[in-house]
């Protein structure tokens, strides 16, 4: 298992929401290039950002942002998501050095468009389950759906993701703990390889994820910012548990 560092982008700043709610955020960072420089210093493989401007409005907003993380932090592979919602927009995102792409409200509005975009670009997508219990949130979390994740998940089966993100929202941006069962419980599921998010806050969370041996990564944000959480001790624990 390994651990992502994550950016979340608020006008252009480093902010963290709290239960996915714009109206409670923290704003830890001006220099979002500044903070993924600090990650890989400790450690880092991966980053992950998210444009909380673009997930609302369904386009993307902070693409200046995220282009010079991108150009500042080389040494680092970037998945992105947050508005993405056309074609234009993945290559965009692929064409300014971005490694992989995140889709979740589309996956949900349009999963026709979706599994043609995942076959155009195989091993470029991640498909985003937020999800509030067993439903899938979508347009930046503002809506529930009717879909269940694990559904969704095993409609997806039998496309070229790179991964799928599970991310239980009333756990995010809490520093409350993962949601390990529910996250086991997909990865045993399906095929592909699935990363935990929200809540992950300290070094036995990341324990606890890694000891279940299916579960191939964890993105943890508000725990770094806050100290709860020393990002090169979680890599060095992961790597232990390789």
């Amino acid at each position: 298992m390994y651990v992502i560092p994550a950016i979340d982008l608020l006008g252009g700043k480093c902010v963290r929401l709290i239960q996915g709610e714009y109206n409670r955020y923290i704003n830890y960072e001006d220099d979002p290039a500044k903070k993924a420089i600090e990650f890989r210093a400790a450690g880092a493989q991966w980053l992950h950002i998210i444009d909380l401007d673009g997930a609302k409005l369904g386009r993307c907003v902070n693409c200046d942002t995220v282009r010079e993380i991108v150009l500042t932090a080389k040494d680092l592979k970037i998945q992105v998501g947050g508005g993405i919602r056309d074609r234009d927009s993945i290559t965009t995102m692929l064409d300014m050095g971005v490694t992989r792409v995140i889709l979740g409200t589309k996956a949900v509005s349009d999963f026709e468009w979706f599994s043609a975009v995942a076959k155009e670009f195989a091993g470029k997508i991640v498909l985003s389950l937020d999800a509030r219990g067993s439903k899938i949130a979508t347009d930046g979390w503002k809506k529930d759906s009717s879909q269940e994740v694990i559904d969704l998940a095993k409609k997806a089966a039998d496309l070229p993701l790179a991964a799928i993100i599970y991310t239980d929202i009333n756990r995010d941006g809490m520093l409350a703990g993962p949601n390990i069962e529910r996250t086991k419980a997909l990865a045993e599921a399906i095929k592909f390889p699935v990363i935990a998010a929200g809540g992950v806050t300290t070094i036995d969370d990341i324990k606890k994820l890694a000891q279940t041996k299916v579960i191939s990564a964890a993105i943890v944000g508000r725990s770094l910012y806050e100290g709860t959480m020393d990002l090169a001790e979680a890599i060095k624990i992961c790597s232990e548990n390789a």
